[in-house]
């Protein structure tokens, strides 16, 4: 494996009522839509207290970008207090959940993610030399992680109705 460089964590916290199979369908849908391969990597379950569950999950969405450069982001989700509850929606029963959520997202670029420069001496300088040629490029990957990050971020604010309909790294992306 070569070398990474990580983004700042996204953040999110929640706390109400939601469809966490919703959810769920919407972090996949937009990973497929990406490109991304999804894993779930860990499954929690505690024992439920009169307040509720605790579950976590962990998450991961791997894309290889080319043959040098490839993207990782991991879900940390963490549930606390999680009740079923059945809501009418416009005439129909609807079962949702009710409870707080913590969701953080991590993004990682990794260079040279199938260490064909992880051999000897000659090896190494080469990839050091790709590398340092590709530089700018590189920046180039990590800002699209950065902010297809960002727009994950928004999208999952907009699931939850945390914020505007806005998509503000619409531009930057170049996406409908």
């Amino acid at each position: 494996m070569g070398e990474s460089l990580g983004t700042p964590r996204a953040i999110i916290r929640y706390s109400g009522l939601f469809d966490f199979d919703g959810f769920y369908a919407a972090v996949i849908d937009w990973g497929k839509n990406h490109g991304y391969m999804w894993h779930e990597i860990d499954y929690k379950h505690k024992v439920p207290s009169p307040s509720g569950a605790e579950q976590e999950w962990k998450w991961r969405l791997m894309k290889d970008v080319n043959d040098f450069i490839n993207y990782d982001i991991q879900f940390i989700i963490h549930a606390y207090d999680l009740l079923d509850v059945e809501v009418e929606v416009e005439g129909r029963k609807k079962n949702l959940t009710k409870g707080r959520l913590y969701i953080w997202i991590n993004g990682t670029v990794t260079y040279d993610w199938q260490s064909k420069f992880g051999g000897g001496k000659f090896a190494k300088w080469l990839g050091a030399f790709y590398a340092k040629r590709m530089n700018p490029e590189i920046a180039g990957y990590w800002d699209t992680l950065y902010y297809r990050i960002w727009s994950l971020q928004t999208i999952i604010k907009k699931y939850f109705q945390m914020q505007t309909t806005k998509h503000p790294y619409k531009e930057y992306l170049k996406e409908d």
